[in-house]
């Protein structure tokens, strides 16, 4: 992700919050919105709840691959609201929850999901 791809104002998160619709799993929780730009931003809210700072910037760097490996559609912006049980997650576990949020939101390309199912 190149650095206009995340979501830095609060007023870009603010309008994520009051607009977007709401997905919730397990370890995480995802709001988005639909924009008008030709590229998705993605933002992070990890609480203290989480853990100490090594935990929760560690929680962070998970979610940041996980979304550089995945393929989303363009015009949209993503919150992920992690909840303490993301601190013991393993990177698996955690991309399952992801992943499977973001197909249930429909934000992800169908290319990406056709190989993740293994259908042509």
């Amino acid at each position: 992700m190149r650095g206009e791809e995340y979501l830095t104002k609060n007023e870009q998160y603010g309008a994520v919050y009051a607009g977007g619709r709401l997905m919730t799993g397990g370890l995480l929780s995802i709001r988005y919105i639909p924009r008008e730009f030709g590229f998705s931003r993605y933002g992070f809210i990890v609480s203290k709840r989480v853990g100490e700072a090594v935990v929760r910037n560690r929680v962070k760097r998970r979610l940041r691959e996980i979304l550089r490996q995945t393929s989303l559609k363009p015009g949209w912006d993503v919150v992920f609201y992690t909840r303490p049980a993301a601190a013991a997650a393993g990177f698996n576990e955690l991309r399952e929850v992801a992943l499977s949020l973001l197909k249930r939101a429909r934000l992800l390309t169908e290319d990406y999901e056709k190989a993740c199912s293994g259908t042509d």
